[in-house]
């Protein structure tokens, strides 16, 4: 899940303290999705299944600049493998968490904004979580944003279940907002409790698919921070050859709250954010690969 400097919605309610350039009413997985439905645009899953396509989401936003380019309708799906240390969304680690929730619902809330969205160079991002935890929904939800409303597409995923995502859902993504979370095995295996290749695969099979890419990487002192990690994340990604970008993102606890409303404990809690010398000199070893870094 991104750095989000924003109030996600969770479904079924409103949040005055988002502005938003339309109406505000959230559709809830109960209402009917009226003409947004007529001749909507299937995945050959879903229409498989012969019935509306569900998935547990957690909540869904506008937000600038920090889940792909321009303003964005963010789709957050509820579940994840990965147990982050870092994680500032805690809430959205159990599919339990979310809502069960249509694809119809999801669409008829982001068709209130594509005007604007479309005026402001921006899209459509389906996040988490981990979205290809529910990869026929989120599948489902690329290709109506794409097909039927006309707007640029976003995956933003750890990669850890790239296996799930088929060549048909990757046609519908235009860019992958991919996590690199460590280099060092040990390390990413202690921020994640999971094992790297699976990205490392995810990350070469985009590159083999010729999918445009942006990088991000959480630098964390006394953790992501060594020298020799930074290098092997940036000659990673400047061999792929379709790593656009790469955003260099300082560590943070604006999610301390949260693990402890859930009763989870917050081993970070006193780590400090990285200086902004700390985050330029990161940024400078991308850089020196001839990436762009920011």
């Amino acid at each position: 899940m991104t750095v989000l400097f924003g109030t996600s919605i969770p479904v079924g309610q409103a949040n005055a303290a988002v502005v938003r350039p339309g109406p505000a009413a959230v559709v809830g997985p109960g209402a009917a999705a009226g003409p947004a439905s007529a001749g909507a645009s299937r995945t050959p899953a879903a229409a498989a299944t012969q019935r509306p396509s569900e998935g547990s989401v957690h909540s869904w936003d506008l937000s600038t600049g920090v889940d792909g380019p321009g303003t964005r309708f963010v789709t957050f799906l509820a579940g994840c493998p990965l147990t982050c240390l870092y994680c500032h969304n805690p809430d959205t680690l159990r599919m339990r968490g979310g809502r069960r929730t249509s694809a119809d619902d999801v669409i008829a809330e982001a068709r209130k904004y594509t005007r604007f969205i479309s005026a402001a160079g921006g899209g459509a991002t389906v996040s988490g979580g981990e979205p290809l935890l529910q990869p026929v929904f989120a599948g489902e939800l690329l290709h109506r944003m794409k097909n039927d409303l006309g707007l640029h597409t976003a995956l933003d995923t750890s990669g850890f279940l790239g296996a799930r995502a088929t060549d048909a859902l990757l046609r519908d993504v235009d860019l992958v907002l991919l996590d690199i979370k460590s280099w060092d095995r040990e390390t990413y295996r202690r921020v994640t409790g999971r094992p790297l290749e699976p990205t490392l695969d995810f990350a070469r099979r985009l590159a083999g698919l010729g999918k445009e890419v942006h990088l991000r990487f959480v630098l964390v002192p006394g953790l992501t921070d060594a020298r020799e990690n930074i290098e092997g994340v940036a000659a990673f990604a400047a061999g792929l050859g379709n790593v656009s970008r790469v955003d260099v993102l300082p560590f943070h606890k604006l999610g301390e709250s949260k693990w402890d409303a859930l009763g989870m404990p917050f081993t970070l809690r006193d780590t400090p954010s990285p200086t902004p010398e700390q985050v330029a000199a990161a940024k400078a070893v991308f850089a020196a690969r001839g990436l762009t870094a920011v």
